[in-house]
């Protein structure tokens, strides 16, 4: 059997497919994205399994489509299911962890991992935390940024880039490298916090964009058609749906490039270490994230949408003895491909009824050309579906009761529906028919009546413009005001139930 690689996942947090200069953005700066574009493969068309969090992180882990593990939002994740690391910790891989997992509901599971450092958001005492404790910063009582409010103001970091999370990443990867056993593959997930809001970078990072280079929105004639309850809901609940300032959303989204060029930065760290202990040509290096952020584009912020500023990430695979330098790949791609390309990638049997997916490998030879991949985030009454192809992008809203077929073109920005176009009937219905056949023979029957999707009471948000506002306040503070001032409203958590609506 050919020697095993090491495999290095390094996960960003809401990176846009559309943030690697290599890639055709002229303004932002990421030399070592760059590199792994280059020496390695860069997929196109590249989707996750659902734009957010939690519920993208386990369709990762587990090789699995949302509507498969159950997980569709921030909700629960099913511990019990053999994941991506147990797989290769059985194999013989030395597995560890660095940074956000996001395994909910139980943070600090090792699910397959012989050891991790923990950096969760608002997850009070892990290593992390430790660590900016003891270096005298105990004061501040949200490291990664303030929220509520501010979540989408642009911040400079209360702390220094030598403690910041995103240089702690790096630096307990490059750790890992020099403690780690020899005579064993290893298989390390680095996962960076950022560049999820709160957008705020430590000095000088915050100084390498400026407003006046930042283009305006992406905000196409009719905008408004494309978007969905969950557009609607999300922009209440972050601030910013009573009116849109365009140099504000230029700022931030300067904040935004910093975060993922300080990330650039230490990923740069990582590979130049795996090159000079000689193992970079011996490590299958993957590099993605969990899902995008829509940052102005069609007056909106966040993610939990289908257009492609949210719904597409970056994803790039460098591994000389299966990846070409350079290619670059058009066929549709998720993050449920992961899985089965470390998998291959190790010489180990990958089960096609148990898991889905595709190896990366394949797309990138051509191998495989024609590709559907799905995508799914809540369900029932706030169900969002989509199927993507070659040629085309269906999604369908529960909430709104209302499906867009959009044509897909490498490069282009979401810009119009065809839906209601008879030029278009039957790609729409062949669009739907297939992706109400993979929920039906997966016995996920949950949205679909028959063959139409099912109808349920269609949520209302109220009118009242402060509805719905969430407070996502890190550690307490009431105690340190001094005697006779006291907050009005401090560190606010909304019931469990609502829990689904937190980043």
């Amino acid at each position: 059997m050919p020697k095993q690689p090491n495999i290095l996942l390094i996960q960003t947090d809401q990176q846009r497919a559309d943030t690697v200069r290599a890639l055709g953005n002229p303004i932002i700066q990421t030399p070592a994205l760059d590199r792994l574009a280059n020496e390695g493969a860069a997929f196109l068309s590249a989707y996750c399994p659902s734009p957010v969090c939690v519920a993208s992180r386990c369709s990762l882990l587990l090789g699995q489509w949302p509507h498969r593990t159950g997980c569709h939002s921030n909700n629960p994740m099913p511990h019990d299911r053999v994941s991506l690391m147990q797989t290769l910790n059985e194999a013989g891989y030395q597995t560890h962890g660095i940074g956000k997992m996001h395994f909910s509901p139980k943070p600090r599971n090792l699910w397959g991992f012989e050891s991790r450092d923990y950096s969760e958001e608002g997850s009070g005492m892990d290593d992390f935390r430790q660590l900016i404790d003891e270096n005298g910063y105990d004061y501040i009582a949200a490291p990664q940024g303030e929220r509520s409010e501010y979540y989408y103001i642009p911040q400079p970091s209360q702390l220094p880039a030598r403690l910041h999370q995103t240089q702690w990443v790096g630096d307990k990867t490059l750790e890992f490298l020099e403690r780690r056993e020899p005579d064993r593959p290893f298989f390390c997930w680095s996962s960076f916090i950022k560049p999820h809001p709160p957008f705020e970078n430590p000095v000088p990072w915050n100084r390498l964009y400026r407003l006046v280079e930042m283009p305006p929105p992406y905000m196409p004639g009719g905008y408004e058609s494309l978007l969905t309850y969950w557009n609607r809901n999300q922009n209440r609940y972050k601030y910013r749906d009573q009116g849109f300032d365009m140099n504000l959303i230029r700022l931030t989204a300067a904040a935004y490039y910093g975060t993922i060029s300080f990330i650039d930065y230490n990923v740069g760290r990582i590979l130049n270490d795996l090159e000079r202990r000689g193992l970079l040509d011996e490590t299958l290096i993957l590099f993605t994230s969990d899902h995008g952020e829509l940052l102005g584009d069609y007056g909106s912020v966040g993610k939990r949408s289908m257009l492609d500023a949210a719904f597409r990430v970056p994803l790039l695979a460098r591994y000389p003895a299966r990846f070409a330098a350079g290619a670059r790949v058009e066929t549709p791609a998720s993050l449920v491909d992961i899985f089965p390309t470390c998998a291959a990638a190790a010489g180990l049997p990958f089960d096609r009824d148990d898991r889905d997916g595709e190896d990366l490998a394949d797309l990138a030879s051509g191998a495989v050309q024609q590709r559907e991949v799905t995508g799914q985030f809540s369900r029932a009454e706030t169900g969002l579906y989509a199927l993507v192809n070659n040629h085309f992008k269906y999604v369908y809203s529960a909430a709104d009761r209302r499906e867009w077929l959009f044509q897909r073109h490498i490069g282009m920005p979401d810009f119009r529906s065809v839906d209601g176009n008879p030029a278009f009937g039957r790609q729409l219905n062949a669009m739907r028919s297939r992706l109400m056949e993979r929920f039906r023979s997966d016995g996920y029957d949950e949205p679909l009546d028959g063959n139409r999707w099912r109808e349920f009471p269609q949520p209302a948000m109220p009118n009242n413009p402060d509805a719905w506002q969430l407070f996502q306040d890190g550690r307490s503070v009431s105690d340190r005001f001094p005697e006779g001032y006291a907050p009005a409203v401090d560190t606010i958590k909304p019931p469990p139930l609502k829990q689904y609506h937190l980043d």
